[in-house]
């Protein structure tokens, strides 16, 4: 008895490893007839931004006054951008303006607002500025290029609040 019990669990031992070769050659038999899925963007290019990174960003005049901040993309049928909503005016989304404007009257920039101090030097904004701890220097430039650091847009915030508000 002990005999066949050995045997036995002796011939068990010695078939597993041939089942799971077996499986092994069937998926991999498989394998090669299924079809890969169409990749069309799979990277991230230069100059293409993410929609929901564009939400926020700030809206500046050519004199560098900040006017307001994307709040919304209007895409067309086609999935191009036909208006942006921008909020201008307001405290805390409290009496915002929305207008729209198309996609081509926005320039993007990806270089912090130039600012001017009281002694004329032009000083970038505190998305660019340099701290030093000790003899180590830093520079706070954000490296990833999803989005633009802001929106230059040729009006003014009286002409902005002007314009018929847009209705979603």
């Amino acid at each position: 008895m002990k005999t066949s019990l050995c045997i036995l669990a002796s011939s068990m031992l010695l078939a597993t490893p041939a089942m799971a070769q077996s499986s092994q050659n069937n998926a991999t038999t498989a394998a090669p007839n299924m079809q890969p899925a169409a990749s069309t963007g799979s990277m991230h290019k230069e100059g293409e931004w993410r929609a929901s990174k564009l939400v926020g960003v700030n809206v500046y005049n050519n004199s560098n006054e900040k006017i307001g901040d994307i709040n919304d993309l209007i895409l067309d049928s086609s999935g191009r951008v036909a208006n942006v909503v921008i909020g201008v005016g307001g405290f805390l989304g409290m009496g915002e303006h929305n207008v729209a404007v198309t996609f081509d009257q926005l320039k993007f920039a990806k270089e912090p607002v130039k600012t001017v101090s009281s002694d004329g030097a032009g000083k970038t904004g505190n998305a660019g500025s340099t701290s030093t701890t000790g003899s180590a220097s830093t520079s706070a430039h954000r490296s990833d290029n999803w989005y633009p650091d802001h929106v230059v847009l040729n009006a003014n915030k009286d002409e902005l609040k002007k314009m018929p508000e847009f209705k979603y």
